[in-house]
């Protein structure tokens, strides 16, 4: 069974993040420079409170107009946010994800933030992994 921290090995575990009181526009220029989809909200001792996403912001434009810009970030967030544990495999998450419709996780450790893992990532892991199951089925059938 292969975890999400097998993921977090390959890919890193930085976690790009804001905090509650920053406006809707400074996420969006955070986003824009790092070329994410979503940003995790921390309290002042790095604790999880939330995720933003594009799909949080379109939203909120959407519903309230351009004027939610100058809005905080906490106005806007997803305050439940589902996690992930490090431990969890791999498919179990990537399924949780697809229920759930999120494209973004947070992932702890004991409780404590350690990554982030997207859809993208959980799709280019299985896509590799299946490629090596591929090859690897198709030497066996050349030996055979």
């Amino acid at each position: 069974m292969t975890t999400i921290a097998h993921i977090l090995a390959e890919k890193g575990r930085s976690v790009s993040a804001t905090q509650p009181h920053r406006t809707i526009s400074e996420a969006l220029s955070l986003l824009t420079v790092k070329n994410i989809g979503a940003l995790v909200v921390t309290d002042g001792d790095g604790g999880l409170i939330g995720v933003l996403s594009e799909r949080d912001i379109v939203r909120a434009i959407g519903r309230d107009g351009a004027a939610v810009l100058e809005d905080p970030v906490s106005k806007h967030m997803t305050t439940r946010v589902v996690t992930a544990d490090e431990s969890e495999c791999v498919v179990g998450v990537m399924e949780k994800m697809t229920t759930r419709r999120f494209r973004h996780l947070p992932v702890l450790k004991d409780g404590r933030l350690v990554g982030l893992v997207s859809i993208g990532d959980i799709v280019k892991f299985r896509l590799e992994e299946m490629q090596q199951e591929h090859e690897a089925l198709k030497e066996y059938i050349a030996t055979a």
